[in-house]
């Protein structure tokens, strides 16, 4: 389980495929307080760490998992958000994040405003996912509230301190982002189907 608060930012060193899987060795500055089969969110992504060399730690995808996010687009020198799993002993300073991405989404369009930028999503609707004003939603791997929640899309604003030490920085329009729907809005969705 994740806050969505975000850690560090990590540089993938290498990507390698084994068959369907993918391995990714990313370079944090963490890297040595990890251990073998400890979770860790990358850009919103729960994966097991499988392998630790100095300042580089190895994560292995399965297919799925790249068909689903956006890991399957990056490339060597690309900057991911990082998160390791919440202690049950500290503060929850974003919201329930389970490192299941549901779904991605395109950005639109990206505007400065006063000292924030506003950042416009749209994604698909056949998954019968959906966002509320106000609401929560994680947007690789960043816990950020809705703000013009629409049926197929969404804008999140970021603040200064979020923009640089993410990869907020580095979104531009065209660009395709991991999103996990709040935990409790996707039961209280299911419940409600099935009730029909």
């Amino acid at each position: 389980m994740f806050t969505g608060i975000i850690e560090e930012l990590g540089e993938i060193i290498a990507i390698q495929p084994h068959q369907t899987n993918v391995d990714f060795s990313i370079k944090a500055s963490f890297t040595k307080e990890l251990k073998i089969d400890q979770s860790v969110a990358h850009n919103g992504v729960c994966l097991t760490v499988v392998d630790i060399k100095n300042d580089v730690y190895t994560v292995t995808a399965i297919q799925e998992t790249l068909d689903k996010t956006n890991l399957g687009k990056l490339n060597v020198g690309d900057i991911i958000n990082l998160e390791r799993g919440m202690r049950m002993n500290a503060h929850l300073d974003g919201h329930i994040v389970q490192g299941h991405v549901d779904q991605t989404a395109t950005c639109q369009f990206v505007k400065e405003t006063d000292g924030s930028w506003e950042y416009r999503f749209t994604y698909d609707t056949s998954l019968h996912n959906v966002t509320i004003e106000k609401g929560s939603i994680t947007v690789n791997g960043v816990s950020l509230t809705v703000v013009n929640s629409e049926l197929d899309s969404f804008s999140v604003a970021i603040i200064p301190y979020t923009y640089e030490h993410t990869n907020f920085k580095h979104l531009k329009a065209g660009d395709t982002v991991n999103l996990e729907f709040d935990v409790i809005g996707k039961y209280v969705k299911r419940l409600m189907e099935l009730k029909s």
